[in-house]
C-alpha cells in the first residue's frame, strides 16, 4: 500500500473503492490476488484479528465482493433492480422447459372458443391483441416493471432506515465516516431487498397459471396469457378433463384482460392504491437499530432473514388500513365480476361448478410465494370479499341485464361501493329506475345544488352575506361603503 492510499480511519469508502477497483478484472470474472487479500485483511483488522485469521469460503467472499461492487457502481441511491430480474429469471428458467407445440395448440384453441363464449356473457369488447401462451421466464419479464413500481417505496424505506439506524448506533467520532459510507451501506440494504424480491417473484412464477392470477394488473394492458408449465399442475388430481379446465382458465383470463383494457382508469386506480399503501410502510426502527449494532456487511444473513419474515414491517397504520380496505373492495369487485362473467360464458361445461369452486379456493388460499410477497412488502393481495362481490354482480345481472351491469365500469363514479357489496338492493333500485327513465332519488348533494340554483341570494344569506360574497362588515351603509362615509 502506497503512502498516498487512505487508511480506513481516514476515509473508509474511498479506501475500499481503491482496494476493490485494484482487483484483477474487477469483481465478477477476475481472480483474487492473495497479496490484495492480505492488504485488505491488514486494513480491516490486524494480522491475527482480520480476515487473515478466518476460514473464508472463496465463493462466499467473491459473492460478497460482487455485492459491494454493485453497491458502489449503482447510480444515485436507488435500488439495483437488475438483481431482482436476475434472481427471478434464475428461478423461473431453472427447469429449462419451454412451451411445446402441443401445449400452444391446445391453449390457442381454448382461447379461441372462450373468446366466442365470452362475447355472449359480457358487453365489454374483445381484445385487440392475440392471447399468448408464455413461459415462466416470459411472465417475469412482462410483469417485472409493475412489481418494481409496487415494491420500490418499501425497498427505499428499508434502505434509508438501515443507514439511519447505523448512524444512531455509531459513536460521535464515527459519524463523519458513516456520512461518507452512507451510499455504500444504503446500497447493501437495497441490494439485499432487490435480491430477496427477485426470489419472491421467481417463486411466484412457478405458481401463477395466467396473467390475471394475482388479481393486480401486472401484465401489460390488453394482454391475456396462460403459463402451460403451471397449468399442468393445476388440474393434477382433480379428475377434471384438461380441455374443460383450459377453457375455463382461458375464459377467466380473457375476462380479466378485457375488463382492464375497457376501464383504463381501473388499472391506474389499483396501482395507485397499492403504491399509496406501500408508501405508508414504516420500518420497525427498534428492531433495525438492534441489528445495526451488530451489522456485518460480510454476513448480512440476519437482515436477509428479517426481510424474508416481514419482521421489519410493523403493524399497519390507520392510513394503511383505510388504503387496504379501498384496495380490497376494488379487487373484490374485479374478481367477483370476472367470476360471474366466466361462469355465464362457460355454463355449457359439465364440470363448471367443480372447476369454479377449485379456482375460488385456490385464489382465496394463495400460495407460498404470495405469503412471501406479503411478508416482504406487507401487502396481502387476496380479496377477502370475493364471494360477496360475486353475489352482488349476480343479483345486478339478474335484475338489469348484462349491458347495464357492464356500464358500471365506464367511469370511476359509477363503480359500486362497499355498502353495495353488503346490500345490493339500493344499487339495483337505482339501475332499474334509470332503465325506466325515472329521475334518481336525490341525495343531500343534489338537494343543496338544487337550492343554490333556485335561489342564489338565499344561499348567500345563509352563508352570512348578501348573496354577493360580502361579509357582515362590508354591508353598504355600514361604515365606509361604495357611497362613502355615512353622515353622523
Amino acid at each position: 500500500m502506497s503512502q498516498d492510499d487512505p487508511r480506513p480511519d481516514d476515509d473508509l469508502p474511498e479506501f475500499l473503492r481503491r482496494m476493490f477497483e485494484g482487483l484483477p478484472g474487477g469483481f465478477p470474472g477476475g481472480s483474487i490476488d492473495p497479496e490484495q487479500l492480505r492488504r485488505l485483511s491488514e486494513a480491516m483488522g490486524s494480522a491475527d484479528g482480520g480476515l487473515g485469521g478466518l476460514q473464508i469460503d472463496p465463493a462466499m467472499l467473491q459473492q460478497m465482493m460482487q455485492q459491494m461492487q454493485r453497491a458502489f457502481a449503482a447510480s444515485g441511491d436507488g435500488i439495483a433492480w437488475d438483481a431482482t430480474r436476475r434472481g427471478a429469471l434464475h428461478i423461473a428458467n431453472q427447469d429449462g422447459l419451454g412451451v411445446t407445440t402441443g401445449q400452444k395448440a391446445d391453449l390457442d384453441q381454448a382461447f379461441a372458443l372462450a373468446n366466442l363464449w365470452l362475447s355472449e356473457a359480457t358487453a365489454i369488447s374483445e381484445l385487440a391483441e392475440t392471447p399468448r401462451v408464455i413461459t415462466r421466464g416470459d411472465w417475469v419479464e412482462l410483469t417485472l416493471p409493475v412489481w418494481q413500481e409496487l415494491a420500490e417505496p418499501v425497498a427505499t424505506s428499508i434502505a434509508d432506515a438501515l443507514i439511519d439506524a447505523l448512524r444512531g448506533q455509531a459513536p460521535e467520532d464515527m459519524q463523519p465516516m458513516l456520512e461518507g459510507a452512507g451510499r455504500l451501506i444504503r446500497g447493501i440494504g437495497g441490494q439485499l431487498f432487490a435480491a430477496q424480491f427477485g426470489q419472491v417473484i421467481g417463486k411466484l412464477s412457478l405458481e401463477v397459471v395466467s396473467g390475471g392470477d394475482v388479481g393486480v394488473p401486472v401484465m401489460p394492458a390488453g394482454t391475456a396469457a396462460i403459463l402451460p408449465q403451471n397449468f399442468a399442475d393445476l388440474g393434477r388430481g382433480l379428475e377434471i378433463p384438461d380441455d374443460q379446465l383450459a377453457l375455463y382458465v382461458a375464459a377467466r383470463e380473457l375476462a380479466h384482460a378485457r375488463l382492464f383494457r375497457h376501464a383504463k382508469w381501473l388499472r391506474l386506480q389499483v396501482i395507485a392504491q397499492v403504491t399509496e399503501y406501500a408508501r405508508g410502510v414504516d420500518v420497525d426502527v427498534e428492531r433495525l437499530e438492534e441489528m445495526a449494532s451488530r451489522f456485518d456487511p460480510q454476513n448480512p444473513s440476519e437482515l436477509r432473514e428479517a426481510l424474508e419474515s416481514g419482521a421489519l414491517l410493523p403493524q399497519q397504520s390507520e392510513a394503511q388500513k383505510r388504503a387496504l380496505t379501498r384496495l380490497e373492495n376494488v379487487l373484490a369487485l374485479v374478481e367477483g365480476w370476472v367470476d360471474v362473467v366466466t361462469a355465464d360464458a362457460t355454463s355449457r361445461m359439465p364440470s363448471l361448478e367443480r372447476i369454479a369452486e377449485t379456482i375460488r379456493r385456490r385464489r382465496a388460499a394463495g400460495g407460498p410465494a404470495e405469503d412471501a410477497l406479503a411478508a416482504l412488502v406487507g401487502l396481502q393481495l387476496r380479496p377477502r370479499r370475493l364471494r360477496e362481490a360475486a353475489a352482488m354482480w349476480r343479483a345486478v345481472t339478474d335484475a338489469v341485464g348484462v349491458a347495464a351491469r357492464d356500464a358500471l365500469w365506464d367511469y370511476p363514479d359509477l363503480l359500486p361501493e362497499a355498502s353495495d357489496i353488503d346490500d345490493p338492493s339500493g344499487l339495483i333500485a337505482r339501475l332499474e329506475a334509470k332503465a325506466r327513465g325515472d329521475e334518481p332519488e336525490p341525495d343531500e348533494m343534489d338537494e343543496a345544488l338544487a337550492q343554490l340554483l333556485a335561489d342564489p341570494d338565499a344561499f348567500g344569506a345563509e352563508a352570512g352575506g348578501d348573496g354577493r360574497g360580502r361579509g357582515d362588515g362590508d354591508e353598504p351603509g355600514d361604515g365606509e361603503g361604495p357611497e362613502g362615509p355615512r353622515p353622523v
